[in-house]
């Protein structure tokens, strides 16, 4: 019999899980991840668990322990049949040719996977700079993982260059009092200007801030109108601890009202990276 909570939470059509991830065990990683992986966990998996759950699309993230092979992704999103999009890692130097054809391929963004790190990139670098102009020229957006703390300057130039943002887990501010941070303050101004988004995902990697608060300070500062939900399924790490209707939960407790909670899972998705139903 089904759990009458999970019944009376059921998602509206055209829902997006906004950052996933596919795996394929026994491939190459990178020397500078962070993290590796526990188990396979494929495109077919994925797309199954969606189903279960009356979700519709996906859009799925480059793991950091791939580096800058994309490989696993490009072929998930050629298995998915239009139901993903993805967001790639690549290194700053790479052709606007090659990103174009990542395009018609269905990566729809660029990873910046910075954290945990003891000295991040450059992002005012000429080679940086390149590559968020040619992001923006191709309408793709820059996602980023990084503590809060180090958030501002990344997140000016990516603002100044005229590309979109989409910051990954709340903004990941620091300890229980993250929300009166510096980073998320500049994040909150960000979402102001308009051109940045926020997953709502992940509130288990947090580091003691209470997702629910700054939940409803991202919907406030925007409207509502560049919050995304996510469940970062096979959650990495976590894999024995987290579920699929956990992060399900997780959403109906940080927004609590369905109207904005149906535009998250909905219409911001779709705007912020082109899914049409």
């Amino acid at each position: 019999m089904a759990d009458p909570q999970e019944e009376s939470r059921r998602l509206p059509p055209g829902s997006v899980d906004c950052h996933a991830h596919v795996i394929k065990m026994n491939q190459p990683l990178s020397s500078n991840r962070h993290s590796q992986p526990a188990r396979e966990a494929s495109v077919s998996d994925y797309l199954d668990t969606l189903d279960a759950h009356g979700v519709d699309y996906g859009l799925l993230t480059a793991p950091s322990f791939y580096g800058t092979n994309n490989e696993v992704l490009l072929h998930a999103l050629a298995a998915s049949g239009g139901r993903l999009r993805g967001t790639a890692i690549v290194e700053p130097t790479v052709s606007e040719s090659i990103l174009s054809d990542m395009k018609n391929q269905g990566v729809c963004g660029i990873r910046l996977n910075w954290v945990k790190r003891d000295a991040l990139p450059d992002i005012n670098s000429g080679e940086y700079r390149n590559l968020l102009s040619n992001a923006r020229n191709l309408g793709l957006h820059i996602e980023v993982y990084l503590e809060g703390e180090h958030l501002p300057p990344v997140l000016k130039a990516i603002n100044a260059s005229g590309a979109r943002a989409v910051i990954d887990h709340f903004g990941n501010p620091p300890g229980a009092d993250g929300i009166d941070s510096e980073g998320f303050r500049a994040l909150l101004d960000a979402l102001a200007a308009g051109n940045t988004w926020v997953k709502l995902s992940a509130p288990f990697r947090l580091r003691g801030s209470n997702p629910a608060a700054l939940a409803k300070a991202i919907i406030d500062q925007s409207g509502g109108e560049r919050a995304v939900w996510a469940t970062d399924w096979p959650w990495v790490g976590f894999e024995d601890r987290i579920t699929y209707q956990h992060c399900i939960d997780s959403l109906f407790e940080c927004v609590p009202g369905e109207a904005s909670r149906n535009r998250i899972l909905t219409l911001n998705a779709h705007e912020a990276f082109g899914f049409k139903p």
